[in-house]
């Protein structure tokens, strides 16, 4: 029983409680309310509203925290990145045997941080357009209503107030917000989005914003370097004045402004001019004008005076007119009988010199009653001659009838020895025949149009009548003469679709046995003659039998 005792040390013994509570009693006491200094990592939020982070340098590595409580009073949004120092107390969390920074407020580690973190975001919004000049919009000279987004509780809207009551009372409608510290960014972009948001028909909307604050450090003014800020402000569609610090504190919203005034009271000036300056600059413009006008008026009643003085005297002109006007009524009342008289005289005189017109008529009456009559008398000698010269004209005429007959008797005899002869002839005879009569054919019909010819002439030379008719008949049976004469040449057959056939010399073919296979071939047609080749698929029935061709 005695060697299961447990062994005697004189070591207290404590629980892992005690110990943590211990230790976190030590950390608490041995440092209390720290300021810390290192870069924000792994930075997370939380849904309940703390913010856990470690800030870290280049030997280690703290953890931090940041109760829900505490982060309305950081003074500014944390970031990862983003190097600060940190006020707040050392604790430790004994369920992970781990100590950790409770924060109470932030800040950013040294102005040149701060700089730095304002020019990279100035350099970015400007290379987005957002202080480009064309972009600025001009101030109304008088606005009715001026909106103030500022803090109530301080001499800036004080000064505000005052200077425009001094200068020209105009309507001022407050927006208070905070003006510094973590929540004043967001509500001082609500509140300008808020009065561009304003209807016209409800609240008075501001014709003119000015955003205010006073002096302060550069922490102190880092609301109005916040984008958010700043890109409400370039957005806004009011005209926007911005006097944030004193005149050598410069944020970012003094250049997305339309117009930066150095401090609040000169804001105030910007606004509204001063009315005692407008009415002496009304009343020094109305005696500008007045003098003006009586300069102008002064001058148009010179130049009336000058224009009055080159004028003519018009009464005088008046009566001029008035009595020339008489001079010549009179004048005409008593030229009118002498015109009258003058005109008779002229009349009587043109009378007595024209001739007696009845004895003018009988003489011309007489005149032509001779001249007929004399007419009448030459007409039977005239028609003699005439006729003397149609019977002298008769006697040189030939024999019409007798030359028709004579050409119409060689004509059938030369007709009945071709037909009598062309069976008999053999091909080449044959063609010299049809040759010889189509020249016979031609010579004839020269004969019968020189005849033709011969008898119109003769025909044009005589008048009278029975001859005319003789020629008429003989000219008649001459045209049937000559259009049986063409019946039966080998032309007019050739018009009836005929054709005649030669080999490649000219010489007539007038059997199918005569024409060899791939023969060429000269055909004959009415109105002229082509070549062709013989076909030999083609077979005719002859005497002889069926030959190919």
């Amino acid at each position: 029983m005695d060697d299961l005792a447990p062994p005697v040390s004189n070591v207290p013994e404590y629980t892992v409680s005690e110990i943590s509570g211990a230790v976190k009693r030590a950390l608490e006491g041995a440092f209390g309310r720290v300021r810390v200094r290192g870069e924000i990592t792994e930075l997370k939020r939380y849904p309940s509203g703390h913010i856990y982070l470690s800030l870290k340098d280049e030997g280690g590595k703290l953890a931090g925290v940041v109760w829900k409580s505490a982060v309305g009073r950081l003074g500014m949004v944390p970031e990862n990145g983003v190097e600060v120092v940190a006020t707040g107390r050392i604790t430790g969390y004994g369920e992970r045997s781990a100590y950790q920074l409770v924060v109470e407020r932030m800040e950013y580690a040294g102005v040149g941080a701060l700089l730095k973190r304002v020019e990279v975001l100035r350099q970015r919004l400007a290379a987005e357009g957002l202080f480009d000049a064309a972009r600025k919009r001009a101030l109304p000279l008088l606005p009715e209503v001026i909106g103030v987004i500022t803090s109530e509780r301080g001499a800036v809207i004080q000064d505000i107030r005052t200077t425009i009551a001094r200068r020209f009372p105009r309507k001022i409608l407050l927006w208070p917000v905070p003006v510094q510290g973590e929540a004043a960014a967001p509500r001082i972009a609500a509140a300008i989005a808020g009065f561009c948001g304003l209807p016209r028909n409800g609240i008075p909307r501001p014709d003119v914003l000015i955003v205010a604050r006073g002096g302060g450090s550069l922490e102190d003014l880092m609301a109005f370097n916040d984008e958010a800020v700043v890109r409400a402000v370039a957005g806004c569609g009011i005209p926007l004045i911005s006097a944030v610090g004193h005149e050598t504190d410069t944020t970012l919203i003094d250049h997305a402004a339309d117009r930066r005034a150095p401090t609040p009271t000169a804001a105030a000036e910007l606004a509204v001019p001063v009315r005692t300056e407008l009415s002496s600059d009304l009343l020094h413009k109305a005696a500008r004008m007045a003098g003006a006008l009586n300069r102008l008026a002064q001058e148009r009643r010179l130049h009336l005076g000058r224009a009055k003085a080159g004028l003519p005297d018009l009464p005088s002109l008046l009566g001029t007119a008035r009595q020339r006007a008489d001079d010549r009524a009179a004048r005409l009342l008593l030229a009118l009988p002498h015109l009258v008289a003058r005109r008779r005289a002229a009349l009587d005189r043109a009378g007595r010199g024209v001739p007696d017109l009845p004895g003018v008529l009988d003489l011309a009456r007489h005149r032509l009653a001779d001249r007929a009559q004399r007419l009448r008398l030459a007409l039977p000698n005239l028609l003699a001659a005439r006729r003397a010269a149609l019977h002298r004209a008769e006697r040189g005429v030939p024999d019409a009838q007798a030359l028709l007959g004579a050409a119409r008797q060689r004509l059938g005899d030369r007709a009945l020895r071709l037909a009598l002869a062309g069976p008999a002839l053999p091909g080449t005879r044959r063609g010299a025949l049809a040759l010889v009569g189509a020249q016979l054919q031609g010579a004839l019909r020269h004969a019968v149009a020189a005849h033709r010819a011969q008898a119109s002439t003769v025909l044009a030379r005589l008048s009278a009548g029975p001859l005319r008719a003789s020629l008429r008949a003989t000219a008649a049976r001459l045209d049937g003469m000559t259009a049986r004469l063409e019946s039966a040449s080998p032309q007019a057959v050739l018009q009836r679709g005929y054709v005649l056939v030669a080999d490649r010399f000219g010489r007539p073919l007038t059997t199918a046995a005569a024409v060899r296979p791939g023969a060429r071939l000269l055909l004959q047609f009415a109105d002229g003659k082509i070549g062709a080749r013989a076909d030999t698929s083609v077979t005719v029935t002859t005497a002889q039998g069926r030959l190919p061709i």
